[in-house]
């Protein structure tokens, strides 16, 4: 378990968790874009419009995940590099109870607010209908899309890293299968698509719960996942929730500001929002690539902040932004180059091809910068610095995005719309950069000798 984290060489023990934590955000990736690729064999805008505007909702739901997942996962790494076994355990335990308890009271919320959430999203008199065919099976599924999101990043943390992808994968697969039965054998549209992905993450989450149980039987000294156990702290309670609320804002104020840009593109009609939606999912590849190398990093860069190894955290942090920063690179030239031929694989109008063409891009512009965001974020997560994350997603997404989208939309229309993520990506940055270079001043102490 410990000899990932004790690798002394940066770029091996990124490669080592870095690239499961990556090839589990391309199966999400691949899924996704399946789900719009399936949907659009239907040759019906309105329904890639449907899915385009549920998309947030999705990501809201899996953002409850993060608050239990991601703030467990820093909790639990750093508890590691102290050797405090029995808090790991405990906080585990926790974790994986809360969630499935989200995602009830999640379930409930949907099913009961359906429409007025849909009509929030942006859906209007032309996909209504579709729209609520999708979040109705989303929202049936919302428990399971919370444990399997959250176990992803508890796993990562006690070192089934190998468990945690296959269960990505394992759910994606699934889900990509049912797409094709739901969508395009049984004809069910927007509905087959949510039920495919809700049942994708019902197969990974059976699959996590059985390799949580085979661990225990094992008797592994992190895992016991007994009601019994199930006794937090206040503590424990504050300090997965001050890191997880922070991991889980960047979804849900992401979502927000997509929700916000939803309805500036509606105004443009269904074309442009489907269009839109294709150049988002195309250019949600790199971003969660990103994301993925991330926080595959997290847990290392959490467990050496625990053993005090400064001088490791900085050599871990240089190299996982320059990889970030080469992915959204390459993504980028790959996107001037073919962004036409990528939107023409969704679309069939030449108008909108063109149209989906150009939005990707304007949106690639922004992919480099993406990777000095995503890692910086990470490193504060991962240290417990809540505060700092956190004002960095509210930066991104309400102080920054919001007001640039309404100003732009004001002089350029849907282009200065389009604008905005990549402008605004770019200042936050800079931003990032600063606030990373501050805080490693802060710590110049002498680091404790390697072990």
């Amino acid at each position: 378990m410990t000899t990932v984290f004790e690798e002394k060489n940066a770029s091996k023990a990124i490669l080592r968790v870095g690239l499961p934590a990556m090839l589990g955000q391309l199966t999400t990736l691949i899924y996704n874009i399946a789900d719009t690729f399936f949907v659009s064999l239907t040759k019906e805008p309105a329904m890639i419009a449907a899915v385009t505007l549920c998309t947030p909702i999705l990501l809201i739901i899996m953002s409850i995940a993060s608050i239990f997942g991601m703030g467990g996962n820093s909790v639990i790494a750093r508890l590691l590099g102290e050797n405090d076994t029995k808090r790991v355990r405990r906080t585990l335990n926790f974790c994986v109870y809360a969630m499935a308890i989200a995602g009830i009271v999640i379930l409930l919320i949907g099913v009961v607010f359906m429409q007025p959430i849909a009509s929030l999203s942006g859906a209007d008199a032309e996909n209504m209908a579709y729209t609520c065919d999708y979040l109705r099976y989303i929202f049936l599924g919302a428990p399971f899309i919370i444990l399997s999101n959250g176990a992803v990043h508890l796993f990562r943390s006690i070192g089934f890293i190998k468990e945690s992808t296959i269960g990505l994968a394992l759910g994606n697969s699934v889900n990509i299968v049912f797409d094709f039965l739901f969508i395009v054998v049984w004809g069910w549209g927007t509905a087959g698509a949510a039920l495919a992905t809700s049942f994708g993450f019902f197969c990974s989450t059976v699959y996590y719960l059985v390799c949580l149980i085979r661990a225990q039987r094992k008797a592994n000294p992190l895992i016991q996942l007994s009601p019994k156990q199930f006794a937090p702290d206040s503590r424990m309670v504050a300090q997965v929730v001050t890191i997880g609320i922070p991991g889980a804002l960047i979804t849900v104020l992401l979502s927000v500001s997509n929700i916000v840009l939803n309805n500036f593109i509606g105004i443009y009609g269904s074309d442009a929002v489907a269009a839109y939606g294709i150049a988002y999912k195309l250019d949600m590849v790199p971003i969660m690539l990103s994301v993925g190398l991330a926080q595959g990093v997290a847990p290392l860069v959490g467990y050496h902040f625990g053993a005090g190894r400064r001088d490791q955290m900085a050599r871990l942090m240089r190299t996982a932004t320059l990889y970030a920063i080469l992915l959204g690179a390459v993504f980028l030239a790959t996107f001037c180059l073919l962004g036409a031929q990528l939107a023409s694989i969704f679309l069939h109008d030449e108008v909108l091809i063109r149209q989906a063409g150009h939005f990707i891009t304007v949106l690639g512009l922004s992919a480099p910068m993406v990777g000095i965001i995503n890692t910086v974020t990470s490193y504060f997560q991962a240290l417990g610095a809540a505060l700092k994350s956190l004002a960095i997603t509210m930066m991104r997404n309400a102080v920054l995005f919001i007001p640039a989208v309404i100003l732009l939309n004001h002089f350029w229309q849907l282009s200065g719309v389009i604008a905005a993520q990549p402008i605004v990506e770019t200042i936050l940055a800079v931003v990032c950069v600063i606030m990373y270079a501050r805080d490693c001043a802060a710590h110049k102490a002498p680091a404790r000798k390697q072990a």
